[in-house]
């Protein structure tokens, strides 16, 4: 596990004003693109569209859940809080998903702590809100529970990965995992970042990212990891990239 882990601080998110993502604010998140033109509109002129800087909680373990957030662009976390106050990266989401899982099935509460780690956009709903559009519409319902299963698999493939699997391994999935969440090739992150979201020692990581680089695979300037050769990249990751990528095919399939 970590150690010094960086405190997080809560933000004070800002709102902007016309969220029918038509006015500047298209709307880029998976879940809401994949919905009927009519049910989407109608769920971001509900929404807030806000901004979400770095290491804004999202939502706190064994809290209430009172917003819900379709990122439109950014990345986050979803940490596994212990006792000690230490915690770990049990998933990641970005614009395909959504933070505040446990109200698609109906629950209130939180287990696990959402963080904002690279900057981004996103729609805010209030819980209450939402719970009556997923009555109204269930293909709203299933798409959200469709993707709750999605992290669900994460989370699994992350413990394993954490259990057996080499510190650079790990990163290597870590980035590429990034990487088809925010497009681009830089990963605006701190080696010590990288080491809380890993679950393991500053020193491992440093190692780590310093034998791809040495490599050819990343680069890493003033805390920005940039990814050089993708091939190489996964070929240097360790198996669970490629096993929650084919399961979420797998998945995508059964829905054509």
């Amino acid at each position: 596990m970590s150690e010094n882990i960086p405190a997080f601080r809560r933000v004070k998110l800002p709102t902007q004003a016309g969220t029918d993502g038509s006015d500047g604010h298209p709307v880029e998140n998976l879940i809401l693109g994949g919905l009927p033109r009519s049910i989407s509109q109608k769920l971001v002129q509900k929404s807030q569209f806000v901004s979400l800087p770095v290491h804004t909680v999202l939502n706190e373990a064994d809290a209430p859940i009172q917003q819900l957030y379709f990122l439109n662009s950014g990345l986050a976390s979803i940490l596994s809080v212990l006792r000690n106050g230490k915690s770990v990266e049990v998933g990641l989401t970005g614009k395909e998903g959504f933070v505040g899982i446990p109200i698609a099935a109906g629950f209130k509460t939180s287990p696990t702590r959402v963080i904002m780690q690279i900057e981004g956009t996103g729609f805010r709903i209030g819980a209450k809100e939402i719970a009556g559009l997923m009555n109204e519409y269930p293909m709203l319902e299933k798409g959200l529970q469709r993707y709750s299963q999605e992290v669900t698999l994460q989370a699994s493939q992350i413990a394993a990965c954490n259990r057996v699997h080499e510190v650079n391994q790990r990163l290597a999935r870590w980035l590429l995992m990034s990487q088809d969440r925010i497009g681009g090739n830089s990963v605006p992150l701190t080696q010590e970042f990288l080491a809380h979201m890993l679950g393991t020692r500053r020193a491992s990581v440093t190692v780590a990212a310093g034998a791809l680089q040495k490599d050819g695979l990343i680069s890493y300037v003033r805390g920005q990891l940039k990814i050089e050769d993708r091939a190489r990249l996964e070929t240097a990751s360790c198996e669970c990239y490629a096993t929650l990528n084919r399961q979420l095919q797998n998945w995508k399939s059964e829905f054509k």
